[in-house]
């Protein structure tokens, strides 16, 4: 259970990061394919340790 909220933790720091990025450098087009991804993996990590998470309580 700790791994999940250690993964779930890192993950949502990771998306947050890449959204900030994101916004910040919008102007640069190589930087947005680049905080975009970060973002997209970010997110990923997020939903499956969500999902993760309601299969181990269902």
């Amino acid at each position: 259970m700790i791994f999940n909220g250690i993964a779930l933790l890192a993950g949502a720091l990771v998306l947050g990061v890449g959204l900030y990025y994101l916004v910040k450098e919008k102007s640069d087009r190589e930087s947005v394919k680049i905080y975009a991804t970060i973002s997209g993996v970010g997110a990923l990590i997020v939903i499956a340790v969500l999902i993760k998470i309601l299969i181990a309580f269902l």
